[in-house]
């Protein structure tokens, strides 16, 4: 592709070179220097001089140092004079703190976005936001994408005919609704309540799942805590085999292998947003690789393109 520059950070390299294997364009290095008092410098080793640059960089752990990368790739863009710069952060762990819940707290979602804008982003394309509202915060144009057809994809293969998709709460109840139409089966959801990060509760599941498949879908899931209370209920209501489904699999802290070792729990669909960290030879969970629709996206951008064409929720 003509004047079209790509760059990674540190956070995502292998899912970078995939996106830029189907773009049919080069990965360009990027060196990052740190001082000994800790300080990082970075170099972007390609020409970007009125070029269309785009620095794929998801904000996964460890979050702040990707975070500081990332804005001093944006500053680095800028000041060797690049046409545009976008952003393509298929993860924004931030965007999980986007309201006030309790006093004297910030908005972490809302103050990264200003930095990143700040530093030199002029557009930004994302994946599956934990709020639809984040995408408000930023004052560049956004690119929300989702995952929902490359997972409905992947669950057609199997017998749907008793299935039934389940959000864990009513916050995903949009996206689970989008879902369970691309699969043609029902969908409920679970009535949850969050304590603290690590401390849910489940008190009922909403909807017809006894003697159903069910197919949890949740936009993420980190220490699996809520997936876990959400399988305690749907046992007391009976179904008959759960498959967990989710955009972003971070599986902090053991989290897939604590799920995979649920024996109702026939399979742990993710796709690759984010790494992956290493599981056990036998594990249940199954990768699903969204390069292509971030590189379509990305060449629909330079081209000047619709992208909601693509990728509007159904």
């Amino acid at each position: 592709m003509r004047d079209i520059t790509v760059f990674s950070g540190s956070a995502h390299p292998e899912l970078a070179a995939e996106i830029c294997s189907h773009l049919g364009t080069p990965l360009h290095p990027v060196r990052v220097k740190r001082f000994a008092n800790d300080c990082m410098e970075v170099q972007l080793q390609a020409n970007c001089r009125e070029r269309d640059v785009f620095l794929i960089q998801p904000l996964v752990p460890p979050v702040q140092e990707n975070l500081v990368e990332l804005l001093l790739m944006l500053d680095a863009a800028r000041g060797a004079s690049a046409a545009r710069t976008t952003v393509v952060m298929p993860h924004y762990a931030y965007a999980r703190s986007d309201k006030k819940d309790a006093p004297r707290i910030s908005i972490g979602a809302r103050l990264v976005a200003d930095l990143l804008v700040a530093a030199g982003a002029g557009r930004v394309l994302t994946m599956t936001l934990h709020s639809p509202q984040v995408h408000g915060f930023f004052s560049v144009p956004v690119d929300h994408l989702h995952a929902l057809r490359e997972l409905a994809a992947h669950f057609r293969q199997y017998d749907l005919s008793n299935a039934v998709v389940v959000s864990p709460d009513l916050g995903n109840a949009k996206e689970a609704a989008a879902f369970a139409r691309l699969l043609g089966i029902g969908v409920a959801m679970g009535a949850k309540q969050r304590f603290s990060d690590d401390r849910v509760t489940i008190s009922s599941v909403i909807g017809d799942v006894e003697g159903k498949d069910v197919i949890v879908l949740d936009d993420e899931i980190a220490r699996g805590t809520t997936v876990i209370e959400l399988l305690d209920r749907l046992r007391e209501r009976k179904v008959n085999s759960v498959r967990i489904a989710c955009t972003h699999g971070l599986f902090a802290g053991g989290a897939v292998d604590r799920l995979g070792d649920q024996l109702d729990v026939e399979e742990i669909v993710c796709t690759n947003t984010v790494p992956i960290p290493d599981v056990k030879p036998d594990s249940k969970l199954r990768v699903l690789s969204i390069a292509p629709a971030l590189a379509e996206a990305m060449r629909r951008i330079h081209d000047g393109e619709s992208v909601s064409a693509l990728f509007d929720a159904p």
